[in-house]
């Protein structure tokens, strides 16, 4: 394999020699990534021959081999979107495919290969309308003696059959439209016979959302004015719907989540007071979320009004995509069009639908103005999810180490960024493990550096989790030190950001300011990168129990109701009446402005109390402690929130424990033992 690789290395280097002589760093060949999701689809002759062809697939190959699994002793070289034909005798067989990318870096899968001369028997097949997808048909089929199954959609004015798969393959097929549909799976093996099953499905169009809108992120009270939402206070409303709507307005809830439906919608208007109205002027953001169905393709605006003093100005939500909860934040700047006299009195907003035909079906949440905080609530969200890894490339190195530059930054733990001598520049990589940064076009991200001159340049751009080379990418923003020896906040103003990306990855590149021959080495330091998810490169916190209790950070074993990828773990153990655990932050709790918290729990049976309380980095027996509230699980097997209102906790106390002991809901004797789940403790 190391022949191999050196072959591969030697034809890649000829090339670029040839094709860009002035190219002298060839460190990034390392960097190609080893191949991904291997496998091979099978389509067997149905002429008793055995003969079947193999076309591998992975993600990030260059090119493959095939193993048989019979007695041919040397594998088959296949090329990217080839395939071979081979014969077999019937047969259980094993073939394994070797995916290999440019650097000759191997990933294998085997599969399973029947090669029977008996028709498929004992067909078994499964239809389902996709549980998230609209319109998406899942269709998986098993049977003795078959190799592969053709799926025939009963669509008309389509070439078919529309897919192919492995016998137990999952099919996952979207149609164009909802409705009854003559549907046809037909099992192959390597026998002249086939055997199908046909059947009249209905392929079902989701009309409504499965699950709510994300949460919005605590924010001080001065920092929102929310209309409408379950995160926040929301304004007192004389009106809604106002008389003169013309459409639908209906409150439901989504899980434990409050939203508005919309229905037959022009315009929904909404009174906040006609005396007074609200006050704007200083927000920042509107932010809204909807849901819509495939079939609503109508424009979606917000208009604010002021009739104390007069005027009004309308925005458009943008691009209306359906069948998923968005997100839009809009810039207030943009209100200031129109004839709009001011912001401090607004006393009607309007939900309004463009076009001559009115919007079917519109679901609403999250509804608030917003501006960056006044008061920093220096305690993110618990979520037990890493919160970034690192990786570098072209020569760069990268480490989160102890702040050595403590003079103008007095954070424990900064970002440690290295080019190499003989490198003109070297890039690294921040990825976030639990989901996508949230970034906006326009916006300015800033970040503190500590160089050791002036005339650095630092590039940043933001690209998503697509494997090397990448083609979702933000434009790439250079900021240049200004300071030698000393930390500076340096500001990068997004542009190309492309709403329907999810940007996982933060991209660093660094050069000399010069783009010399490389000779110069040098490191920088990195620390607080402010956009909606803040890095600041410390700790998140730390786990302990007491009385006999046990906490620890777990894969997520419940994940019907929350997709998290990992959760706390809370233990009580029998013998014991109640059990204590502790999550200690680098950073402290600040309640100004703040004081609720909800946290999602899984319980095994309803009636668990679960106590939680804050207490201040005091050993214990800690007198600067908060009041305990309690909470009691409601549902059994399952994810629920439960809320703890803190009203009247100190604004004083640095808050640094969060608390958590439960019991099994009668102070008894302690003989029950269990075990419950946490997860996203957050401040509101």
């Amino acid at each position: 394999m190391k022949k191999i690789k050196t072959i591969y290395k030697a034809f890649l280097i000829l090339i670029l020699i040839i094709a860009c002589t002035d190219l002298n760093d060839l460190d990034f060949v390392d960097s190609f990534p080893i191949p991904t999701n291997v496998s091979a689809l099978y389509n067997v002759s149905q002429d008793n021959t055995g003969e079947v062809t193999i076309t591998p697939t992975a993600e990030g190959a260059n090119s493959y081999k095939v193993f048989f699994g019979d007695n041919t002793s040397n594998p088959a070289d296949v090329k990217v979107g080839g395939s071979v034909v081979h014969t077999y005798a019937e047969g259980t067989y094993n073939v394994k495919i070797e995916a290999l990318n440019i650097n000759g870096d191997k990933a294998e899968a085997s599969q399973e290969l029947i090669v029977s001369f008996k028709a498929p028997e004992n067909l078994v097949i499964t239809l389902e309308n996709d549980a998230a997808i609209s319109k998406q048909l899942n269709i998986t089929a098993t049977a003795d003696f078959a190799t592969m199954f053709e799926f025939y959609s009963g669509e008309t004015g389509v070439t078919q059959p529309v897919a192919t798969a492995n016998n137990g393959e999952t099919i996952k097929y979207l149609y164009a439209t909802a409705g009854s549909y003559d549907v046809k799976v037909i099992a192959k093996g390597a026998a002249i016979a086939t055997t199908e099953h046909s059947e009249t499905f209905i392929v079902t169009e989701i009309l409504a959302p499965l699950s709510p809108a994300s949460s919005p992120p605590a924010r001080s009270a001065a920092d929102v004015v929310s209309i409408f939402s379950d995160a926040y206070t929301d304004v007192t409303l004389d009106e809604l719907p106002t008389g003169w709507s013309q459409g639908n307005l209906e409150a439901l809830t989504i899980g434990s989540d409050n939203v508005w439906k919309l229905t037959n919608l022009d315009f929904i208007g909404i009174v906040t007071n006609y005396a007074n109205g609200i006050d704007v002027s200083s927000m920042e953001k509107l932010h809204i979320d909807y849901w819509v169905p495939a079939a609503v393709t109508n424009n979606l605006l917000v208009k604010i009004v002021n009739t104390v003093d007069g005027g009004e100005d309308v925005e458009s939500l943008g691009t209306t995509v359906q069948g998923s909860w968005q997100s839009v934040d809009i810039d207030m700047t943009g209100f200031d069009g129109g004839n709009l006299a001011n912001k401090n009195k607004i006393t009607q907003i309007i939900i309004d639908s463009e076009g001559t035909e009115r919007s079917g079906i519109v679901y609403i949440d999250n509804f608030y103005f917003y501006k960056s905080p006044s008061i920093v609530n220096n305690t993110t969200p618990i979520d037990f999810e890493a919160p970034y890894t690192l990786s570098a490339f072209d020569g760069g190195n990268t480490s989160i180490v102890a702040n050595p530059k403590a003079t103008g930054n007095s954070s424990s733990t900064v970002l440690k960024l290295i080019k190499g001598a003989g490198q003109v520049w070297a890039g690294s990589k921040v990825t976030a493990a639990n989901g996508s940064f949230s970034i906006t076009e326009g916006a300015t991200v800033t970040a503190k550096v500590w160089s050791p001159r002036a005339g650095l340049n630092l590039l940043m751009k933001f690209e998503d989790a697509t494997p090397w080379p990448n083609t979702k990418e933000t434009a790439a923003k250079t900021a240049t030190t200004t300071v030698s020896g000393g930390w500076e906040t340096l500001s990068f103003t997004l542009t190309g950001v492309d709403a329907a990306i999810n940007y996982n990855n933060i991209v660093l590149i660094m050069d000399d300011g010069t783009q010399g021959d490389g000779s110069d080495n040098y490191t920088i330091y990195i620390d607080d990168i402010s956009i909606a998810s803040y890095l600041d490169f410390e700790p998140k916190y730390t786990l302990s129990s007491f009385d006999g209790g046990d906490i620890s950070v777990i894969a997520n074993p419940h994940a019907t109701g929350n997709s998290s990828a990992m959760v706390a773990q809370l233990v009580k153990k029998a013998g014991q009446v109640w059990a204590g655990s502790k999550i200690t932050v680098s950073q402290k709790f600040s309640f100004i402005g703040q004081n609720k918290v909800k946290v999602k729990v899984w319980s095994p049976r309803v009636g668990l109390n679960l106590l939680m309380k804050f207490e201040d980095a005091t050993p214990w027996p800690n007198t600067a402690a908060s009041a305990a509230v309690t909470a009691t699980t409601t549902v059994a097997d399952g994810w629920e929130e439960l809320t703890f209102d803190f009203t009247g906790i100190s604004t004083t106390i640095d808050f640094y424990n969060l608390v958590l002991i439960m019991d099994d809901g009668t102070q008894g004797d302690g003989s029950a033992n269990y075990t419950i789940y946490l997860d996203d403790i957050s401040q509101f």
